[in-house]
């Protein structure tokens, strides 16, 4: 088919394009490291652990780091005065499938000097592990506990790993995979028999069964008030 024929589905099909020589990802324009400061300055004091820089959406910077120096160089974000990105948005992962590595995303923004930067790590596929940024951002917490869950990445050194949406017995895997069947790995009768022989206990950590609690109880007045036309004996 040729170019002009094209439609957008097809782009969908085709899937992502090669912009940084490791394997297919979201494409990103040609970028000048020189438009967007920090990311000039990540190139000078890191180097070689900048693999790869992208602007995507017009305006959006993109830099791809080595995963093993993640936690050093987003520090130095943060804590460099020229630089401050004294607040994590957001934590994230992608997965492009077709066995290609999955990708963990930081999106930072520093409030004093009113700048955004996207930083990514890819991981391949055997080895699903980085380590947590809580200690340097607290918002992190839920944030990698949620692609913890998803996406089955470890982050080493996170106070709290645990699955933070799908039960903790979930035993299907991660269903923001791409492997991961649109039904599930169970069949329909055999997910349908779990969730009718779990028990309260699946819910509750033991720390929270400990409080024991009783349920709120709703309860209704016995007599309502009188309406708008219920007036005393005669009307007004």
């Amino acid at each position: 088919m040729s170019d002009e024929k094209k439609s957008g589905l097809d782009a969908v099909d085709e899937g992502p394009v090669p912009s940084d020589g490791s394997g297919p990802q979201a494409a990103g324009a040609p970028a000048d490291k020189n438009d967007h400061p920090s990311v000039a300055a990540l190139f000078e004091r890191f180097g070689d652990a900048i693999r790869h820089h992208e602007v995507n959406a017009g305006d959006q910077h993109v830099v791809h780091i080595d995963p093993a120096r993640n936690t050093e160089i987003l520090g130095w974000l943060r804590d460099d005065p020229a630089h401050r990105y004294d607040l994590l948005a957001d934590v994230t992962a992608v997965d492009y499938g077709g066995g290609q590595p999955l990708r963990v995303v930081y999106q930072l923004w520093s409030i004093p000097n009113r700048m955004g930067l996207r930083v990514k790590c890819l991981l391949p596929l055997d080895v699903l592990e980085i380590d947590s940024v809580v200690p340097l951002w607290n918002s992190a917490n839920w944030l990698e506990r949620e692609v913890y869950d998803l996406f089955g990445i470890t982050f080493r050194g996170h106070p709290d790993l645990r699955r933070i949406l799908m039960p903790h017995d979930y035993a299907e895997g991660h269903p923001l995979r791409k492997d991961f069947p649109l039904r599930g790995r169970f069949s329909r009768a055999e997910q349908t028999r779990r969730a009718l022989n779990q028990d309260v206990d699946r819910f509750y950590i033991p720390a929270e069964r400990a409080l024991g609690r009783e349920p709120q109880q709703v309860t209704f007045p016995s007599q309502t008030a009188p309406g708008p036309d219920e007036g005393s004996e005669g009307g007004a």
